[in-house]
């Protein structure tokens, strides 16, 4: 079904959170609004009466966004690997002045040939990449490469922002997802980029997880891309991760949602001291005061 850029993350959240991995959002290049959310269900588990429950259980998904629930098909496929059928539509993605996502079955074509490449095979559907939440913190690690610094990744997805940061200059990136599948993703692309567990290393989990991997030292810079009442629910965990002197980029916000994350953030001594949007996805970057 379409699936507009507003509802990708809260749709692919909520496929997730109910057990149902194989979906997939693809999109062309040249039309990155233009998005269809496919989905993968066993046709003698899932019944019409099941699909239709299904369905309606995402609507109120929409709500917030002043949207209502795009209505899309079902469509009769083959038994295959549902992995293989959404390759052939994931193309080569430009992101900012000089990042490059690409499926890891492809070549790097000619025109991006003096673009970071960032080789991914997201597996279940993390983080391709492709959504506004991710393209802005992208865009921000470009725009002030960490340089030699901790990367810490908290929900880190497909591992596409770690992978980023190692590409801009990072000296090394701890990670984690409470999502197994996330961090088996994660781990796998590790390996298509010819990055060592040492380089990035991974666990599922939340901050405890990355304390552990930090074994006692702080990152010079958080990447927290997740939804905003779960950074808000975190925030308190963060001055533990991060260096006195560090900073924090975090998305997965709605602009209308930024408002109340600063109140908290300030009550727990942190400045904003950078904003940026796309659409009406936000990302702070934050410092202590």
């Amino acid at each position: 079904m379409p699936c507009p850029p507003d509802l990708e993350e809260s749709l692919v959240w909520k496929l997730t959170d109910l057990g149902l991995h194989r979906h997939a959002v693809q999109h062309a290049p040249g039309t990155p609004d233009q998005k269809t959310l496919l989905l993968w269900l066993p046709q003698p588990e899932w019944p019409k009466e099941q699909r239709q429950q299904l369905l309606a259980s995402l609507a109120p998904l929409a709500e917030p966004f002043g949207l209502s629930l795009p209505t899309g098909r079902w469509d009769e496929v083959a038994d295959e690997d549902w992995s293989l059928s959404w390759k052939q539509h994931w193309q080569p993605d430009p992101v900012g002045t000089g990042l490059l996502i690409l499926p890891a079955w492809l070549e790097v074509p000619p025109e991006h040939a003096q673009r970071l490449v960032i080789r991914m095979d997201p597996g279940s559907a993390f983080g391709t990449g492709s959504h506004p939440t991710t393209r802005l913190c992208l865009e921000a690690l470009e725009q002030q490469p960490p340089a030699g610094a901790l990367v810490a990744d908290l929900g880190c997805g497909s591992g596409v922002l770690g992978l980023a940061a190692l590409g801009l200059g990072a000296e090394a990136v701890v990670a984690a997802d409470t999502d197994s599948l996330a961090v088996r993703a994660t781990v796998h692309n590790r390996g298509l980029n010819q990055r060592s567990e040492a380089q990035l290393g991974v666990a599922q989990g939340s901050v405890e997880a990355l304390q552990q991997l930090l074994s006692g030292k702080r990152a010079h810079l958080l990447l927290c891309n997740i939804l905003a009442p779960v950074i808000e629910a975190l925030a308190p965990a963060f001055e533990d991760l991060v260096t006195p002197d560090g900073r924090a980029l975090l998305s997965g916000l709605l602009v209308d949602q930024a408002p109340r994350l600063k109140e908290v953030l300030a009550e727990l001594g942190w400045t904003v001291t950078a904003e940026d949007s796309q659409g009406r996805w936000g990302l702070l970057e934050i410092r202590r005061h």
